[in-house]
């Protein structure tokens, strides 16, 4: 069996990582400002919406780049926003630290 599969792989994914990490980057963004409108008490129904399918989104291409725990913690925020209702301001700290263990997951690709 050849060994070169595994590098080019590898480098492929880089490349993919490349270039969608700007995408990336705005849906923690999104995530992250969700946390601090919750926190405020003015989360809009669309900026929830908007969170949720960012959360969704995060979630699936997280997992193609072998970030299990950012995944996770992707679909934590993905059910906390995409629930019925306007989630409840307390837990506007939990959604936070959330966002922000994902945002150091995706800076550091770890």
């Amino acid at each position: 069996m050849d060994p070169a599969p595994k590098p080019v792989l590898a480098a492929a994914l880089d490349q993919l990582w490349t270039r969608f990490l700007p995408q990336i980057r705005e849906r923690v963004s999104i995530l992250k400002s969700a946390a601090r409108s919750l926190a405020a008490g003015c989360l809009t129904d669309p900026e929830q919406e908007e969170a949720g399918a960012a959360a969704h989104k995060l979630a699936g291409v997280l997992g193609t780049f072998n970030l299990s725990h950012g995944t996770d913690l992707a679909r934590q925020l993905e059910v906390f926003y995409s629930a019925e209702g306007t989630p409840d301001p307390i837990f506007a700290a939990q959604a936070a630290s959330l966002a922000s263990e994902l945002h150091t997951i995706v800076e550091t690709r770890g």
